[in-house]
């Protein structure tokens, strides 16, 4: 195959067909030009087949290299990968666009977090959250909300550390809880403080065995009895915790108020944005709001926390962009070495191969034709050796997925960089050993 004959052929048929618009005979052209690349590929394919079959330890151990590499970045990015996603949804959950109004801040504050300065801040008062929204034009919905930790009767079962939530009625428009069966509480359920509740998934199947069965039934809390109207849509384990809703009961504030002490139940006032309002505007003008309700001047610390879920996120992609480096340079380590051991393997098949290469230049093929051959072989080497390590990873996957019931997935994308990887490695590894076939004497090649 004549490298140099080729190009000047493509040249000439790119001109024709920009002066007389000949279609047949370009397509003929270009079939055929496709036609010899793609006996190079194949070629260098079943070479590479060959190679591994021949020699299948010496291969296999110059490219547990390349596959350790692939394994380490791979399995590093698809975890990483998995973590992240399941961690935002979580953080989503939490509510879009939302602001919680609280005394501490969530964020911790780093080594020189004033612990004893949050805890003298006031708790947050439902008092508060009627003023919230008139004042706070840039808040579609507002909801004061408190919780406690509680035990939970079924006749002869009970169920201890069961999370109640008591919250207004607009908790619903910010949560946006989506039920599994029955129906969520009414807007005259949360006025007058029915004793009408919401269960989770999980507390459903512990108490009556199927979720559905939970639907008009009775629990008891304290002695008091609730009426089961909805069971709220399983949502499965969390990783930062949330709300955890599948082991939860939620029911309106003003009944909540009467079996838990609102002073200890973790009071909090949250805000969601109207649509088009970002966080930051939305925080900003709670900040004002706040300080207007507590009445606090100009020269007074804050004496609240504003809270924001975009802010979570952030923190988390910077500490996951860390241990993604972490991952890339574990992997890197092992490339090198995979790298070396796949070089190994194109010097002894250019040695082997050193007759052939002179009977292919004495029939006339170019140099940048026998490095290009070589080249492929060594990509297609490293391609194998990364397809063992991405088989290794999704077994993994699987495993992990359902020893520990958390979802670890191998993206298209991460595919396609382990294979780029492979196709790079291959390269770096071949392009001197292949240099140097491609510059043999044909005379000598074949006399050796």
């Amino acid at each position: 195959m004549n490298g140099d004959a080729e190009i000047r052929e493509i040249c000439a048929f790119l001109f024709y067909i920009n002066k007389k618009g000949n279609t047949n005979r370009t397509r003929n052209k270009l079939l055929l030009l496709m036609r010899r690349l793609l006996e190079i590929i194949g070629s260098s394919f079943k070479m590479a087949l060959q190679e591994l079959w021949k020699n299948k330890l010496r291969t296999f151990l110059s490219l547990f290299g390349v596959t350790i590499g692939i394994f380490c970045i791979i399995g590093v990015l698809a975890t990483v990968n998995s973590l992240q996603t399941n961690i935002q949804n979580e953080l989503k959950s939490l509510g879009n666009n939302t602001i919680y109004i609280d005394k501490w801040e969530w964020s911790g504050g780093g080594p020189d977090y004033p612990f004893w300065k949050y805890a003298k801040r006031p708790l947050p008062k439902i008092e508060e959250l009627p003023e919230i929204k008139k004042r706070t034009a840039t808040a579609q919905y507002a909801a004061f909300l408190i919780n406690s930790s509680v035990a939970v009767d079924v006749e002869a079962n009970t169920l201890s550390n069961v999370r109640v939530y008591g919250a207004t009625q607009e908790y619903q428009s910010i949560q946006g809880l989506e039920m599994g069966y029955g129906r969520f509480l009414t807007e005259g359920e949360f006025e007058r403080g029915s004793n009408s509740v919401v269960i989770g998934n999980e507390i459903a199947e512990k108490l009556f065995g199927e979720p559905e069965r939970a639907v008009g039934k009775q629990v008891s809390i304290k002695g008091r009895k609730l009426n089961v109207i909805g069971i709220i849509k399983k949502q499965g384990s969390q990783i930062v915790g949330g709300w955890e809703f599948d082991k939860s009961i939620v029911m309106p504030y003003n009944y909540a108020k009467t079996i838990i002490d609102e002073n200890r139940a973790d009071p909090l006032l949250m805000a969601k944005g109207a649509e088009g309002v970002s966080s930051k505007m939305l925080k900003d003008e709670l900040t004002g709001t706040m300080r207007s309700v507590r009445k606090l001047n100009p020269t007074q610390e804050n004496n609240f926390a504003l809270n924001d879920i975009n802010d979570l996120n952030e923190t988390m992609a910077q500490a996951f962009v860390s241990i993604n480096i972490g991952g890339w340079a574990i992997g890197a380590l092992a490339f090198i070495v995979g790298i070396f051991g796949v070089a190994n393997i194109m010097f002894v098949t250019v040695k082997e191969r050193t007759s052939q290469i002179g009977l292919k230049k004495a029939l006339g093929a170019k140099n940048r034709v026998i490095l290009m051959e070589f080249l492929l072989e060594s990509a297609f080497l490293c391609i194998i050796g990364g397809m063992i390590g991405l088989l290794l990873v999704f077994i993994l996957t699987k495993i992990v997925t359902v020893s520990f019931h958390f979802p670890i997935f191998l993206s298209a994308s991460i595919i396609l960089v382990a294979l780029l990887i492979c196709i790079v490695a291959g390269i770096l590894a071949g392009i001197i050993p292949a240099s140097q076939a491609a510059r043999m004497n044909p005379v000598v090649a074949i006399r050796s």
